[in-house]
């Protein structure tokens, strides 16, 4: 590449969020090969500029570090992308509707799958199974998850290809509902939807990579330069999603940062290998161990310290005597692990095990270790979070929106303990913020509106939902920028608009910063710049 001491891009005249302490804000970037050459107000930036330099004249919009969702199933997402999206569905025959015209679309006995219901919001309040499905599809195998991919609800002819009969035993950390003469409903929580997983005919790699490499163009398009891939439960996608990723980054095709995640289960061969959190280059390192220590609040699996208002007090999924030993075993072997905790017991027992790991005073991880959701927790857990150093908090501001009328049903005035954003933000500990895509729409802006108005989508509860725990709006853009790249390691070239970094940047088309709360959802990115290049532009 021939060497020049001019910019190859100005970006002049916007209003630019550097999320860097020593400059927080500026008028105008340069870029050049790459990194960031330089901030500053705009005659500083445009003395810097060749004959050859590229000028975008920012007419004041406002300029962020290129986004980052640190909790993203991407590879989940990609493989999906073309199967039935119920995440707009409103009622249950919005539900019929959708699956009846997806059988149309299908050859007969063609597997028909879906994802994102949320029955709690159906002013029908009412769960789907296995003979609704069967009345709408009876000659394609059937199965459709909920949001938050703890439930799924399969048909007669999914549960018979998938070999779930009145005498299958529920799996290991899995339930098959089961009607008063013990026959299948159609509703598997947890691992047990694995059974149909299994079932379902693999995805060529060639089209998986394909889905892979479109989505990144959707990413951009929301100003998201960075995510972290999380394994699903039961490590699966473990192999699949990694194989993918290297050939992507071998064929010179990622336009992400990427930090993949591996699967809890393969502790022991991880550390076998040598194999550390960080390995890797600027665009594709290995991420965290990823552990499950409950389910999900929806499903009723989530581990809670009192029982729901209509069910059980949940499950732990993984041993918690096997969640510390594995979190010793990484911890010593450089590898970082993140553990998702939903319930309020989760979250205590895992806070146990982070304070035994802290007490031994051997950590020699340059990353944080990750709790993540940390949905319900009480006050007194969050005083012991404050006292631990190598923690990074990770949560999902989108799942907020859907969940408000499930854990007012489920909880009842316990959910104000739920998504305490404003008081994990006070621990002190970093707080990322993501949307556990495909569980919610991975829209950045979505996040933020969700985190400051504490709303849904529609803008109800009109005073939002125990706003005590919203946040600014600078504290949401942080959890999508500085702090994801200080916590996963990369905060020395990544996170903030400051000369020397990785030149990734995102232009909006209105500043999210002077709107009022309830126009955040609506914001767009009008520039993506990913590694000094333009990957995506509105106009």
């Amino acid at each position: 590449m021939e060497q020049h001491n001019y910019p190859d891009l100005v970006l002049v005249d916007g209003r630019v969020k550097t999320q860097d302490e020593n400059r927080p804000e500026a008028q105008a970037v340069a870029i050049q090969n790459r990194r960031i050459m330089a901030v500053g107000n705009t005659q500083e930036i445009l003395a810097l500029a060749g004959t050859e330099t590229r000028e975008v004249d920012l007419a004041g919009r406002l300029v962020l570090p290129g986004l980052t969702d640190a909790h993203f199933h991407y590879y989940e997402w990609a493989v999906n992308m073309d199967n039935l999206d119920l995440a707009k569905v409103s009622n249950f025959s919005g539900m019929e509707e959708a699956l009846l015209k997806r059988t149309l679309e299908k050859k007969e006995g063609e597997w028909i799958l879906g994802q994102g219901f949320n029955e709690s919001d159906w002013p029908e309040n009412c769960m789907p199974d296995r003979n609704d499905l069967d009345r709408l599809a009876p000659l394609h195998p059937v199965c459709i998850w909920r949001c938050d991919l703890h439930l799924a609800v399969a048909n007669s002819l999914a549960l018979e290809r998938s070999g779930i009969t009145d005498q299958t035993p529920d799996p290991y950390l899995g339930k098959i509902d089961r009607d008063e003469n013990g026959c299948p409903t159609g509703i598997l929580r947890e691992l047990a939807p694995n059974l149909i997983r299994k079932a379902v005919p693999d995805m060529k790699e060639e089209l998986v990579v394909e889905n892979m490499c479109q989505g990144f163009g959707k990413l951009h398009s929301l100003g998201l330069t960075g995510i972290h891939d999380i394994r699903l439960m039961g490590g699966l996608d473990g192999a699949a999603s990694m194989g993918a990723w290297q050939r992507i980054h071998r064929e010179n095709r990622l336009k992400l940062r990427c930090h993949v995640s591996l699967p809890g289960e393969m502790v022991d061969q991880a550390v076998a290998l040598g194999l550390q959190t960080g390995f890797g280059d600027d665009k594709l390192k290995i991420g965290y161990l990823k552990y499950f220590a409950d389910g999900g609040m929806g499903a009723r699996t989530a581990w809670m310290l009192q029982p729901y208002l209509d069910a059980a007090k949940g499950m732990p999924l993984t041993p918690p005597a096997q969640i510390k030993e594995a979190l010793f075993k990484a911890d010593k072997a450089g590898l970082a692990v993140m553990v998702h905790a939903i319930g309020d017991r989760a979250n205590q027992e895992i806070i146990n095990m982070f304070e035994a790991l802290e007490a031994q005073k051997s950590s020699k991880l340059a990353v944080h270790h990750r709790l993540d959701h940390c949905q319900m927790i009480r006050p007194e857990e969050l005083e012991r979070l404050s006292r631990l150093n190598n923690v990074a908090i990770s949560c999902q501001p989108n799942n907020l929106s859907l969940d408000i009328s499930m854990i007012e049903m489920s909880v009842g005035e316990l959910g104000k303990h739920c998504y305490p954003l404003k008081s994990i933000l006070k621990t002190g500990r970093p707080l990322m913020l993501n949307s556990d895509a495909p569980v919610c729409n991975p829209n950045p802006f979505a996040g933020i509106y969700s985190a400051v108005t504490r709303k849904r989508m529609d803008g109800t509860p009109e005073k939002g939902w125990h706003m005590n725990q919203a946040l600014t709006v600078d504290e949401a853009v942080k959890g999508y920028t500085i702090t994801p790249a200080q916590a996963s390691g990369t905060g020395d070239v990544l996170g903030s608009i400051s000369p020397g970094k990785l030149a990734d940047l995102t232009v909006l088309d209105q500043d999210i910063y002077a709107l009022p709360p309830e126009e955040i959802q609506h914001t767009q990115a009008d520039l993506t710049i990913f590694d000094g290049e333009v990957v995506y532009s509105r106009h």
